[in-house]
């Protein structure tokens, strides 16, 4: 399940690189809905949530216009990835650690949810880097504010369905459970 949540949060910040960090910050600090691991706690500081807040309205503003989205698709090659390994590793309730020894740090597996996230957010950057310039060009920059829309509600999509997916299959187990009890007790007293 927490497979689910990192890849459902890294390809969301594939997508925008803010909205995920965002969303874990705030569901950290506000609720009880997401519990960060201590080594990702920095998420819910708030200067942090200011700071990625005030980052993810220029990128909303900057994504929507023609030429800038790509010349921000540049910048977000690093930031993206970046970010997706973030939420990845928070969403997945991986431990940061002090890298005393590499050796043994290379050797504990702690990296691999981190370079999970980042490998899922790069795939979904370049592909909307390589999708953009093209719908650009063939739209006369008409299709950016509206991609760029699309790919931010996307972006709020994935971070609810990976948060909530968890609590989603709880609840449809319950529910299956619920209904088999109610057809078991049906059938035993119609065998009464």
């Amino acid at each position: 399940m927490e497979l689910l949540t990192g890849v459902g949060l890294a390809s969301a910040a594939g997508l925008n690189a803010y909205i995920p960090l965002l969303a874990m910050g705030l569901l950290g600090r506000f609720t009880s809905v997401v519990n960060l691991p201590p080594g990702w706690a920095w998420l819910e500081n708030g200067w942090v949530l200011l700071i990625v807040a005030v980052l993810l309205a220029v990128e909303v503003v900057a994504d929507k216009i023609p030429a800038l989205d790509s010349i921000n698709d540049v910048i977000q090659t690093v930031v993206r990835p970046t970010s997706g390994g973030i939420v990845f590793g928070a969403g997945t309730a991986s431990q940061t650690a002090a890298i005393t020894d590499p050796g043994a740090f290379a050797s504990s597996g702690q990296w691999i949810p981190i370079a999970i996230g980042v490998v899922v957010a790069l795939v979904m950057h370049l592909t909307k880097t390589a999708v953009r310039p093209v719908a650009n060009v063939a739209t006369a920059g008409v299709a950016a504010p509206v991609l760029s829309t699309f790919e931010d509600i996307a972006s709020v999509g994935l971070v609810f369905a990976a948060i909530l997916l968890p609590v989603l299959v709880l609840v449809v187990l319950v529910l299956i459970a619920w209904g088999a009890f109610a057809l078991w007790r049906r059938r035993r007293r119609r065998a009464a």
